[in-house]
């Protein structure tokens, strides 16, 4: 098999340090690809990425009709939050109306990812909890998922837990393969994750984007879902996050999210495209710029929105003490 393209360098001085390679694929509803580059049928592990997917039992096994969830809490459902403020009273919020709490997550604890979160839970003396978890969102929700469908919460994370069918079977709806045993493994957060083609991925994007191909129950979830992530961008990530500051620049066009190792995956949604991206060496900041160079050629930025890109794209590299000594750049 081919090696998939270099899609971003890492230049040091006048020297090129690192060649990052990867792939990319843009398609509409229809299946058709709009733009390509690598393998796109190499199965991955889409990650965090697919937050908003793995979110849709919230209205499949009704769980949206019976605790009302708010917007906000819905764009936690997709998030990798930084453990703000904002992020952790959000969850907390959902889980007490639910009649749960922190105790019940099954994500594991780590410090907030924002420094200045970080800091100010040192200084008060507090340690952190699940809710401080970058994925608190999306497992208040799952929680909320097994109370409406009557099953106990506790393992809920586990691969044979009714919520992870549930999980399981919406996404194999919307990107319209069947997610195998023989490729899954356990995410950071301990639910499971299965690898599918790249091309797949951006498929289900598209279908989430339009509602075309997938029920109108999927159809109208996925809408909720990227509306309410939408319009609560800090909420999916946080201070200075390119998928915030993206979501926010685009003012309802796109929808974003980063997972682990390098994955992107998003809507155009004006154009009913869906993208997916893969860094090979998982590295998070090119794969910023791979994306950041795709959405330049095919995303009709304006003047704002081409500002940003071109910030990700080209991203300045200092020393310790401030000055420039690189960059590191798409070559898409």
């Amino acid at each position: 098999m081919d090696a998939n393209p270099i899609l971003a360098e890492t230049i040091r001085g006048n020297w090129v340090e690192n060649r990052h390679r990867g792939a990319y694929v843009v398609v509409d509803a229809d299946g058709r690809v709009i733009a390509s580059a690598g393998d796109i049928e190499r199965p991955i592990f889409p990650r965090s990425a697919i937050k908003s997917m793995q979110a849709l039992p919230i209205f499949t096994r009704e769980a949206e009709g019976k605790f009302h969830h708010t917007a906000e809490e819905l764009a936690l459902a997709c998030a990798s939050h930084h453990g703000e403020t904002e992020h952790v009273a959000t969850a907390n919020g959902l889980l007490t109306r639910i009649g749960l709490s922190a105790a019940d997550l099954e994500c594991g604890a780590h410090a907030p990812t924002n420094a200045a979160a970080r800091d100010a839970l040192r200084a008060a003396g507090g340690e952190p909890s699940p809710l401080h978890n970058n994925c608190s969102g999306k497992h208040s929700g799952m929680l909320s998922v097994a109370l409406a469908m009557g099953v106990p919460t506790a393992g809920y994370v586990g691969r044979e837990h009714e919520v992870q069918k549930a999980v399981r079977a919406a996404v194999e709806a919307v990107i319209g393969e069947s997610l195998t045993e023989d490729k899954c493994g356990t995410d950071g957060c301990s639910i499971p994750t299965y690898a599918a083609p790249l091309r797949a991925f951006a498929y289900g994007f598209a279908r989430m984007s339009t509602g075309k191909g997938i029920t109108p129950e999927l159809g109208q979830a996925a809408q909720r879902l990227f509306n309410a992530a939408i319009s609560h961008p800090h909420l999916v990530a946080g201070t200075g996050h390119a998928d915030t500051l993206l979501m926010t620049a685009f003012k309802g066009r796109l929808m974003q999210k980063v997972g682990a190792e390098g994955v992107q995956c998003g809507a155009i949604r004006d154009k009913g495209w869906g993208y997916a991206l893969k860094c090979d060496d998982g590295n998070i900041a090119a794969s910023q710029a791979m994306l950041a160079g795709l959405l330049l050629k095919l995303a009709d930025p304006d003047t704002e929105q081409r500002k940003l890109l071109e910030t990700l794209a080209h991203q300045t590299i200092k020393s310790v003490r401030g000055a420039e000594v690189g960059e590191l750049r798409t070559t898409v």
